[in-house]
């Protein structure tokens, strides 16, 4: 007998009308649509067309309706103000309809742009429900990027307002926001500029405003009157989400509205398993994909109430908060990503904090953003004693390509594996010919169009890159970018990048499985594996590994155990033979390690310091860290 996940998966790539028709019954609309899915203007295809709705109104308002009124929609929980503050799904509408009626105030209407620019905040969350509810494009930036990178969003996106805050807290730092906001107008193009900054001063600093530009968010609160939603065609822009090109360039993601409400609101129940009145937790940033899916609307389409943390898994004020806020709010299912487990591991090796807190109602953990190691995973496992679910998806994709979906059917966990496809993900392991490689064999990942809905339809006005980035390298697929591979039973591997596949004396290894065996080792608290440049044989793999808190151990001992492990469970073609110790691992913002910058290093190739790097300094301590095993010769440090 197949199971429920079997018949959903079956029925979504046979059947994408009636499946995807049937999740769009349980959201409201203003009118329906025409066409389940449009496939008249090949490749973009578009869903619910002809249909209108409204983000905000399926995200609040008929919450409200249905009688929900008064259940928490909102917790901000903010250890480094030690603030609490909850919101309740009336108490949230009725901010986010005056928010509404502010940026109609400026002139805000249906189709313009907003940018955010936002620390962890409430008011973030107000914002963007409130461009949805008047149907404005709002394109969040992760707050604290610098002025240039804002800048280049800026000329893309030509936002009619920008909505910021005086700064934001890192731990125990304050972050002026403001002075990188008016440096990057300065910067942008003249004709991108906004017309009016929308600023709300945080008690922790207080930003200075420019007369006749800059508005003061409690000011125009204070005069606000409430905005009802306004109903947009479903394959109008919910949202721009900018994501790191290859050119250097930004690539705005394009969200539409119809799909996204329908794939979203149905994921939480079935991928996440949680349903109206349940506490969801996502602890990523506002500023990246997680926080736009599942801090703000997933959770909030479903009726589930959601966290929004201004914190760090350590530090604020130690490697038992995460444990303290699922305690306190009771919270059914979080969803972060493997560094911040990587942390606290690090940091309480023994989880001896978590012994403090009553964990009774957590029932499922979820992982994604980058490789989950099984070392990870298993002391996860081990320390909450629930499922622990590593699961697959991209900026571009807006939800989970591969998971195990918690509420259709709990398939057994294979380390390594983020199980199966979520339905509507036909996903297929191709070579360079765009042929379909044999069952255990490693390819690219590719997803055969249609994409489901809640992915992107396009770029932001620029379809043609849309093409080329991700249809025109295996043609009637999209193109992942991971390379990877499908096991008897159905399982998919994500092992890297496909550009992280090295080639070794003719030999495709993948560097996510050394990363396997490194994670391995007792000492080890996380690594990378990369591949550098070899005379010899074109590349071969060099190994970076951050011990855990209080190891004594000489590192060269650890050192010759990991190459000694790597030639034992992979085998001397590997050719893995150099490693080093270093204090941290250059990562971006969200928590992936930056491995191509630091390849770039090693190779003495030119390289952009990332835009969305956590702290440059840590570049120049790779420097030396490659220094030291003979590589990055040619720089001066």
């Amino acid at each position: 007998m197949a199971n429920p996940y079997e018949i959903a998966f079956e029925r979504s790539i046979t059947d994408p009308d009636g499946f995807w028709g049937e999740a769009a019954e349980d959201v409201h609309w203003y009118k329906k649509w025409d066409t389940v899915l449009d496939d008249s203007n090949k490749p973009f295809y578009r869903w619910f067309t002809g249909g209108e709705i409204n983000t905000c109104y399926n995200a609040l308002d008929r919450h409200i309706e249905n009688g929900r009124g008064d259940q928490a929609a909102l917790i901000y929980d903010s250890p480094v103000t030690d603030t609490v503050k909850k919101y309740t799904f009336t108490e949230l509408r009725d901010e986010t309809a005056k928010f509404a009626g502010v940026l109609s105030d400026l002139g805000v209407k249906k189709g313009d742009r907003v940018l955010i620019y936002m620390p962890m905040i409430p008011h973030a969350a107000i914002a963007m429900l409130a461009c949805a509810r008047i149907g404005a494009v709002h394109s969040v930036v992760f707050g604290g990027f610098a002025a240039n990178e804002l800048a280049t969003r800026i000329n893309d996106a030509k936002p009619k307002v920008i909505v910021s805050a005086s700064c934001g807290i890192e731990v125990a730092r304050v972050i002026p926001y403001k002075p990188l906001l008016d440096e990057a107008i300065e910067m942008s193009k003249a004709d991108c500029r906004p017309e009016k900054c929308v600023i709300f001063q945080r008690p922790q600093e207080t930003a200075s405003m420019i007369e006749g530009r800059d508005v003061d968010w409690n000011d125009a609160m204070a005069s606000a009157q409430p905005h009802d939603c306004v109903p947009v065609a479903a394959t109008d822009p919910l949202y721009i989400l900018y994501t790191s090109g290859t050119t250097g360039e930004p690539k705005g993601v394009v969200r539409d509205s119809g799909g996204h409400v329908v794939a979203l609101n149905w994921t939480m129940k079935n991928i996440y398993n949680v349903d109206a009145g349940d506490v969801y937790w996502a602890a990523p940033d506002v500023g990246w994909v997680v926080g736009h899916s599942y801090i703000i609307y997933g959770p909030l389409f479903r009726g589930c109430t959601t966290i929004l943390f201004e914190g760090k898994p350590v530090g604020t004020p130690d490697a038992g908060v995460f444990w303290r806020v699922i305690a306190d709010h009771q919270v059914k299912c979080m969803f972060t990503a493997p560094t911040a487990f990587r942390a606290i591991k690090r940091e309480d090796p023994r989880a001896e904090l978590m012994k403090k807190y009553d964990l009774s109602k957590f029932e499922t953990l979820f992982l994604a953003g980058e490789r989950l190691d099984p070392d990870t995973l298993h002391w996860a496992e081990k320390a909450l004693n629930i499922p622990v679910i590593d699961h697959w998806w991209q900026t571009e994709t807006g939800w989970a390509i591969c998971a195990n979906s918690m509420g259709l059917h709990h398939y057994t966990v294979k380390e390594g594996s983020p199980t199966k496809p979520a339905p509507g993900w036909n996903v297929q392991v191709v070579d360079a010919d765009n042929k379909v490689v044999p069952t255990g064999d490693i390819g690219a990942l590719v997803v055969k169009l249609p994409l489901p809905p809640g992915s992107l339809p396009t770029l932001w006005n620029n379809d043609k890159r849309y093409v080329e980035s991700y249809l025109d390298e295996f043609p009637g697929y999209y193109k992942t970018a991971d390379a990877g591979f499908i096991d008897e039973d159905g399982y998919v591997f994500v092992m890297s990048r496909t550009d992280d596949i090295i080639n070794v004396a003719g030999h495709r290894l993948s560097t996510g499985a050394m990363e396997e065996i490194l994670a391995d080792h007792p000492d080890v608290a996380e690594c990378a594996v990369l591949g550098v440049e070899d005379q010899l044989k074109g590349q071969i793999p060099v190994g970076f590994m951050v011990l855990n808190a209080g190891v004594t151990r000489d590192k060269n001992e650890i050192i010759k155990e990991v190459i000694q492990a790597v030639r034992e469970r992979i085998g001397p073609v590997a050719s893995f033979k150099t490693a080093t110790v270093v204090a941290r691992l250059p990562k971006t913002r969200s928590g992936k390690i930056l491995r191509g910058t630091i390849q770039k290093i090693a190779d003495n190739q030119p390289y952009k310091v990332p835009a969305t790097i956590d702290d440059p300094t840590i570049l120049g301590e790779m420097e030396e860290a490659l220094i030291g095993i003979g590589y990055a010769k040619g720089r001066d440090v």
